[in-house]
């Protein structure tokens, strides 16, 4: 069996769509969403964004629960432009896995290897990431994947981390961070995020990029994930 995690819904789209036999389960308000890869059973888990609500659910989630592997996909942001939004990378620093396995399962894909940072807050400005790429040698951040990998080791289940690329410090968001989702609440004010872009009325066009781009990417995370398993399993 292997496990699959993912901040938020948005980012699992793609994969769960090539998910067969889906169904889901609830434990101590945690949904897990279980399914079949060919043969192999498949169990994905959305941590929510950030500390706190990444480590009660990962705890609950590896509770009486024997993974094989477990996979902590979703977004990332790049800390410098040689990524680009839709690159795939795939965490050194976070990779316990065989990793024979791992390459020559993605060898074929343009995917780039390197370092994951976790931050504590969503970072927008250009500038503050290229500081940060600078000083700690990182590639890109998220917000959960010290935080799962602790959770894997006190287990020992073994882990990987493949991030796709969202955002970049020139491809940045269209919006604050704070605009666009609220950690404390783990969801998105719409209200809030509307009137955003009414009083911002150029920032709609590159929304809409935005959204294509991140589409397109969740695809490509989800197309990767199914390659990595099929391998692995």
């Amino acid at each position: 069996m292997i496990a699959v995690t993912f901040a938020l819904p948005a980012e699992s789209a793609g994969f769960l769509r090539r998910l067969h036999n889906k169904s889901h389960t609830n434990k101590n308000d945690v949904r897990i969403i279980q399914g079949q890869l060919d043969d192999c059973k498949i169990k994905v888990l959305h941590t929510g964004v950030g500390e706190t609500i990444c480590r009660q659910r990962m705890a609950t989630f590896l509770q009486e629960r024997q993974f094989n592997y477990l996979i902590s996909a979703g977004f990332a942001g790049a800390l410098n432009d040689g990524l680009h939004v839709g690159d795939l990378l795939l965490a050194e620093n976070f990779w316990t896995i065989k990793q024979s396995e791992v390459r020559s399962a993605l060898s074929t894909l343009p995917i780039h290897t390197g370092s994951l940072l976790t931050v504590s807050s969503m970072i927008d400005s250009g500038t503050e990431r290229e500081r940060i790429g600078q000083t700690t040698g990182a590639n890109a951040l998220d917000m959960e994947t010290e935080f799962i990998a602790r959770a894997c080791a006190e287990h020992a289940v073994p882990l990987l981390s493949l991030r796709v690329i969202s955002d970049t410090p020139s491809e940045p968001f269209p919006a604050p961070g704070h605009i666009l989702f609220n950690i404390a609440k783990q969801r998105t004010n719409l209200a809030k995020l509307s009137v955003f872009f009414l009083q911002h009325p150029s920032r709609v066009p590159p929304l809409i990029q935005f959204a294509r781009r991140i589409a397109h990417a969740r695809g490509t995370l989800g197309n990767a994930l199914v390659r990595m398993i099929r391998a692995i399993k």
